[in-house]
């Protein structure tokens, strides 16, 4: 008997997967819950495991190549004498497609050295993506290497046997290859303004290779996901509304705190969240039955990708984390979100968004709304100004902007200035609640 390996649908938004690599080669024996093709979503590296025993009979969709989400990229022969017949039916399913033959047998892909991945259970019954778990190769002596650490090593012709991993399980992840690359790197200055530090709760992201002018570079599966959900936000009426924070408090509260590990990032969502507590309605969001108030404060934070398109990771529950925690978390995910390693919950569960380009002296910024939630908020960077008090008095104060995006179909002006009011007032007045 011949079974499908389908493209599985790894995201709700995902419509065609990208080919990472086979770990299986045709002709291979292949186990039923067994790894055998690395698929790249919008978000992250999955492995994709057969749902069959078997042999690979033949690769349909190679290494490097796309295919929608439900087609076949391979077929499985239950026996050996069975390969041909599979051979046979890719290639009458490849001549009535008018598409391209499927990959040889004689000229397979190569392995993937064990690489575990983040993923969720696939919509699709012929194969099943596996959730994180402790690789057989990490007992047996076998270096672990994330795709995309492979790719880059393979491009700068890099022996992998000479980088030490720093991900789970001792996995080669592509920060350690791009590390490998620039040994000699002179390290950054460090701000000397507390306040110009203190608004940076993203990494910044890493500098990639000059692009040749003149050429044109295929959009990666994450850009295309980003413009997916650009276009979609097209469709949504929305308004902004600004407004002009001192963080006179919170920079100081700040410089109590990070020494324990607390990130700005921690900071500015446990208050963005706790004021939420108070506007369910910004926390909500439209859908064709009516208004959907969200059962739990999920606090989402942009992150700019090395490669290319932006990534949300999810503080989960952030109103009820505790500070400290929420910025252990928070490194977990950027660390995850850096390697592909994210699990969907982790970036598409959010119900409220941040987007911060204050770590790049950016003043103010207007975000575009994601689609599935009903605001999301730009924060500019805190710098000195000259400002008057109430009697009369000039002094100098840090202050930032902060501009509210909101679906007007959920949400007025009257709530956004509400929302940003009780804000500024928590971290101009009372940022020590946000540890208590």
């Amino acid at each position: 008997m011949i079974y499908e390996i389908f493209m599985p649908a790894l995201s709700s938004t995902m419509t065609e997967g990208k080919i990472t690599s086979w770990v299986k080669s045709p002709g291979d024996k292949v186990e039923k819950g067994e790894t055998v093709v690395i698929v790249e979503s919008d978000k992250a590296d999955m492995d994709v495991e057969s749902f069959y025993e078997g042999y690979l009979g033949v690769i349909i969709t190679p290494a490097g190549e796309s295919a929608p989400v439900g087609s076949a990229i391979a077929y499985v022969a239950e026996t050996k004498e069975e390969i041909a017949e599979a051979k046979q039916k890719a290639a009458g399913a490849a001549s009535q497609n008018g598409s391209a033959s499927p990959q040889k047998s004689e000229d397979p892909p190569a392995k993937l050295v064990s690489s575990p991945t983040a993923a969720a259970v696939a919509s699709i019954p012929d194969v099943v993506v596996s959730s994180p778990r402790k690789s057989e190769a990490s007992t047996s002596g076998r270096q672990i290497v994330s795709p995309r650490a492979k790719r880059i090593a393979k491009d700068n012709g890099i022996d992998l046997a000479k980088i030490a991993g720093t991900g789970p399980n001792g996995r080669v992840t592509a920060a350690d290859v791009e590390a490998f690359l620039q040994p000699a790197a002179a390290p950054v200055a460090k701000a000397s303004s507390p306040t110009a530090s203190a608004v940076s709760p993203a990494p910044a992201p890493k500098a990639t290779a000059p692009v040749a002018l003149g050429t044109t570079q295929p959009l990666t599966t994450l850009q295309k996901a980003v413009i997916n959900n650009m276009n979609q936000s097209l469709s949504v009426p929305v308004f902004r509304v600004g407004y002009t924070i001192t963080t006179d408090a919170l920079d100081s509260l700040y410089k109590q705190v990070k020494t324990k590990g607390v990130t700005m990032t921690a900071l500015l969502a446990k208050a963005v969240a706790v004021t939420l507590q108070k506007h369910p309605l910004i926390n909500a969001s439209y859908s064709d039955r009516g208004i959907e108030y969200k059962s739990n404060i999920n606090v989402a934070v942009a992150v700019a990708m090395d490669d290319g398109g932006l990534i949300t990771p999810v503080l989960q529950n952030a109103d009820q984390t505790d500070l400290y925690s929420l910025s252990r978390n928070w490194k977990g995910l950027v660390d995850r979100a850096r390697a592909k390693q994210l699990q969907p919950e982790e970036y598409n569960s959010g119900t409220f968004t941040i987007s911060n380009l204050g770590m790049f002296g950016v003043d103010r910024f207007d975000a575009i709304l994601p689609p599935g939630t009903g605001a999301i908020l730009a924060i500019g960077g805190s710098r000195p100004q000259v400002v008057a008090t109430k009697d009369g008095a000039i002094k100098v104060a840090s202050q930032m902007q902060v501009n509210l995006t909101a679906d007007h179909r959920v949400i007025y002006g009257a709530h956004a200035a509400q929302f940003l009011q009780d804000l500024a007032k928590l971290i101009e007045t009372n940022p020590q609640s946000l540890t208590l």
